[in-house]
This record gives C-alpha cells, sequence and structure tokens, in this order.
C-alpha cells in the first residue's frame, strides 16, 4: 500500500510551512530516516527526513510552494514490491465511516480536496521532476540549509566542498573555511556603462520568509494590543566584570563565562525576587510563573529566534554558560528542537555586542516583559559628590501594562541593579 508523506508540524504552533526544497526525485528509492526536503516554518529552515522506507511515486506540491497546512499530503511512496506507475496520485485515506468525526464547531480537515488541487495546479512540475536523471540524482548535494544559505551569499560552489558533518553532509564551518569566490573585476567602461545605466530610486522586491511573515505578524500583534511602557536604569559593571575575570580564571576547562551569562543570572535572581514582573496577561486570569524561563534572543539568517532557558534561576553560572553556547550554535544552525524554543516567561535581548548603547526592545508576545541590554562603556559619573569614570550598562525594561505596573518595573529594575552591581549576592 502506498504511504502518504504529509506537511509535519515542526513546532506547536506550526499550523502551515513553505516547502523549501526537495532533496528527492520521482523513482528515487529513500530509507527511513533519510532527509528528503527543507521546510520552513515560522520558526527556521529544517530538513525533514521520511519515516518509512520505499520509491518516490508522486511529488505533489512543489518546491517554493507556500501557505501549505499541516497534515497536507506533499509526496506520495510506493511501498517494496509496488509499482511506481500504478500508484495513484490521489492520497489513500482512512475510509469515512473508520475517521473519528470532528468536535462540534471545529471545521475537519480535508487533505483529499487539497492534494487534488495540488496535482492539478502541479502536474507539469511533477513531469519535469520525473525527467530528472538518475545520474543528476546520484550527485545531490547533502548540506544543512545554513550552509547553503552562506555558500550562496558568498558564492562558493558546494560540489566543490567537502563536508566533515555526518555522512560527510557540508555544515556552517565546511563553508566559511572556504576561499570567496574571486570578485568581479569592473573596468572603467564597464563602470561607466553602469553609472549611465542606473536609474533614480531603482529597487527590487524580495520575498517574505515564512520566518520574517511571522515575526512581523506576532510583534505587530505585541504593538498592538500590549500598551508598552518603558523604564531605563544606568548599572555600573566594574565590580561584575572583575568578578567575571576571577571566575573564569578558576573555570574548569571548556568553560567560559561571558557578560551576558551574568547578565541571564541577574534577570533570573531578580524574577524570583519580584515574582509579579514574571507575569504574562490572559484576558480575565493573570499567569505567574513559577520559573524564570528565559528566552534570549539570537540572530540568524533571515530573522532571529529565542531559545529557552529554563528555570534559570537553579542553575550555577558554569552550567549557565554551557546551556547558554549551546542554544546559540544550535540556533544559528538551524538545530533547535521545537520544545528549546517555544514557550519560556521572560526575554532578553541583547545588542551591546554591536556597540549599541541604548535601546527599546518589542515585548515578545504573550510575554510581560522584555529587557534591552546595551553596551557597556566607560563614562563620567558623580560618586559621593566627586567626578571618576566607570564602566556603564544602560538596560531598558519593555512592560505589558496590562499585567505589570510602573511600580512594580522599577521595583524589578532595582532588584537586577543591585545584583549586576553586587554579584556576590547572585550566589547567596
Amino acid at each position: 500500500m502506498s504511504v502518504n508523506v504529509t506537511m509535519p508540524a515542526l513546532s506547536p504552533t506550526m499550523t502551515e510551512g513553505t516547502v523549501a526544497k526537495w532533496l528527492i526525485a520521482v523513482g528515487e528509492t529513500v530509507h527511513s530516516g533519510d532527509v528528503i526536503a527543507e521546510i520552513e516554518t515560522d520558526k527556521a529552515t529544517m530538513e525533514v527526513e521520511s519515516i518509512e522506507d520505499g520509491v518516490v511515486a508522486h511529488i505533489l506540491v512543489e518546491a517554493g510552494s507556500e501557505n501549505v497546512a499541516v497534515g497536507t499530503v506533499i509526496a506520495i511512496l510506493a511501498e517494496a514490491g509496488e509499482a511506481v506507475d500504478a500508484i495513484s496520485a490521489t492520497p489513500v485515506t482512512a475510509v469515512a465511516d473508520e475517521a473519528p468525526a470532528a468536535p462540534a464547531n471545529t471545521p475537519a480537515e480535508t487533505p483529499i480536496a487539497v492534494a487534488q488541487t495540488s496535482v492539478t495546479q502541479t502536474g507539469m512540475a511533477q513531469t519535469a521532476v520525473a525527467q530528472k536523471s538518475m545520474s543528476e540524482t546520484s550527485k545531490r548535494i547533502f548540506a544543512t540549509p545554513l550552509a547553503r544559505r552562506i555558500a550562496a551569499n558568498k558564492g562558493i560552489a558546494l560540489d566543490g566542498l567537502t563536508g566533515s558533518g555526518p555522512h560527510g553532509r557540508i555544515l556552517r564551518r565546511d563553508v566559511e573555511a572556504a576561499p570567496a569566490a574571486p570578485a568581479v573585476q569592473i573596468t572603467p567602461a564597464s563602470a561607466n556603462a553602469m553609472s549611465s545605466s542606473a536609474a533614480a530610486g531603482a529597487s527590487e522586491l524580495v520575498a517574505n520568509s515564512q520566518m520574517r511573515q511571522v515575526i512581523a505578524s506576532r510583534l505587530q500583534q505585541s504593538k498592538q494590543q500590549a500598551p508598552h511602557f518603558y523604564v531605563t536604569v544606568d548599572c555600573q559593571i566594574d565590580t561584575l566584570l572583575a568578578a567575571r575575570r576571577a571566575l573564569n580564571e578558576k573555570a574548569p576547562d571548556g568553560v567560559k563565562i561571558s557578560l551576558n551569562d551574568l547578565v541571564i543570572r541577574a534577570t533570573a535572581m531578580a524574577l524570583m525576587a519580584v515574582p509579579d514582573a514574571n507575569v504574562a496577561y490572559e484576558d480575565t486570569h493573570t499567569r505567574r510563573f513559577q520559573h524564570a524561563d528565559i528566552c534570549m534572543a539570537v540572530a540568524i539568517d533571515g530573522g532571529l529566534v529565542t531559545p529557552v532557558i529554563w528555570a534559570a534561576e537553579t542553575m550555577g553560572l558554569a552550567a549557565l554558560s554551557q546551556t547558554t553556547a549551546d542554544l546559540a550554535s544550535r540556533a544559528r544552525q538551524g538545530q533547535l528542537r521545537a520544545a528549546e524554543y517555544t514557550g519560556g516567561s521572560f526575554t532578553i535581548s541583547n545588542l551591546g555586542m554591536f556597540g549599541v548603547r541604548e535601546f527599546a526592545a518589542v515585548i515578545n508576545p504573550p510575554q510581560g516583559a522584555i529587557l534591552a541590554v546595551g553596551a557597556g562603556e566607560q563614562r563620567p559619573v558623580v560618586v559621593d559628590g566627586a567626578l571618576t569614570v566607570a564602566t556603564v550598562m544602560t538596560v531598558t525594561l519593555s512592560a505589558d501594562h496590562r499585567a505589570i505596573d510602573g511600580a512594580v518595573a522599577a521595583q524589578w529594575l532595582q532588584s537586577f541593579k543591585g545584583f549586576v552591581e553586587n554579584p556576590v549576592t547572585m550566589l547567596l
């Protein structure tokens, strides 16, 4: 019996996805665990593996198709012993009287209708895919989505690289270690031709990825529905930096505590000290979280992702450092599991490494607050009536006024500032 390959739900919030690329062709044999496609979700571009052995009989949704609902049949496999030509392009589904009835007021899914529409629209695409030669298939290049994007930006041909990943898969480090394509030499004649043909106001349209569309939708919703207010405070961090140096001198091999790790620790301790700031507004109720489940914003190609450090207040600095480094690395490589970037009670966005002095971040819904962290820089300050120089870091708390009042926000920042300026208190 043929096997339906459906659009998987790769995260709890995913309702639809984009088939970014097929890594299989009609007539090709696949085995359970083989990577067959790249799916672009609301969080990242992820590789999808086959869960069955078989031969590709039909590809129903062509590469580049957007807004494909979860559960839609996107390909059909023929099982061992079945003739590919005998497999219908219409997905096989359970008999109607055996299927559970849809709950009241809930529309039942209709994968057959969706698949039939896809077949009509993509018939020509299937024919083109079927005509690919097996020799071309045998030369398929295995690389992670991030490695492909970096290679495209640097003009590097993947077929000239040797992958260091499992089964020879090309990883980000393989592409970054390769020399970039030589720059095109522009002669004076060609430069004049380019300048003469340049038009004022020239532009191009770049299609928004599903990740970018979801980011836009969620943050627009946040700004429209959550009444933001902002509270800013300056923290002197010379003592914190000295403590970091001392900790790293005594840290075991492989552990390097960053300033961001100390900020996360101070944030977690402040959330425990002021639990009224560790909340989310839910219409008739306000949810108060029992742990400091902190999301850290990580910039990736095409957007950002917010991996969660669960119960951060229970972690020592060494464990916290290793956890944040691991999450950030796998986030940039698109290797996070859904449970690692879904949920959380509070978010930190740190742009200090880019030299940004101060900014206000948009709340990550449905959370109640987000902390924007600026760069630590030397500034003149007055201490006991005397002018001196100190390393100062400006932080801004964006809070949802439906759940957090101004006094609570100020109290939380006061607690955070206390932990940062007296880091020994984080260990109590």
